[in-house]
């Protein structure tokens, strides 16, 4: 199982980002995608994920309306697009595959998550 994270970058305020994940060695539609992400001295939190059960997606508050996630499953790729950046956006970026659940995807637990990528740095600068 493996997950590549690409798309980091640095880009000013209000700007926008397209992160990827690309996965392989598993069957990428048999199971859940989540974005989570990690700030300098803070613990890592979620920030958005993609159900297989029924396509539902679940977002942080804090990225809600600014932030997309979307599943290419011709590509084994999933994106986030995030857009208007702010400066608490700045982490390092993860994406991970999860457990599938009866209904949605879970954000606030990361034990629903078994492999993770090695993370994207992202940073929007005022």
């Amino acid at each position: 199982v493996q997950l590549v994270e690409s798309g980091g970058g640095l880009v000013q305020a209000g700007g926008s980002l397209r992160l990827s994940c690309a996965a392989s060695g598993f069957t990428f539609d048999d199971w859940n995608i989540g974005w989570f992400r990690q700030a300098p001295g803070k613990e890592r939190e979620g920030v958005s994920c993609f159900s297989r059960t029924d396509g539902r997606t679940n977002y942080a508050d804090s990225v809600k309306g600014r932030f997309t996630i979307t599943s290419d499953n011709t590509k084994n790729t999933v994106y986030l697009q995030m857009n208007s950046l702010k400066p608490e956006d700045t982490a390092v970026y993860y994406c991970a595959e999860g457990a599938t659940i009866i209904d949605g995807c879970i954000l606030d637990s990361e034990s629903y998550y078994f492999s993770w990528g090695q993370g994207t740095q992202v940073t929007a600068s005022s």
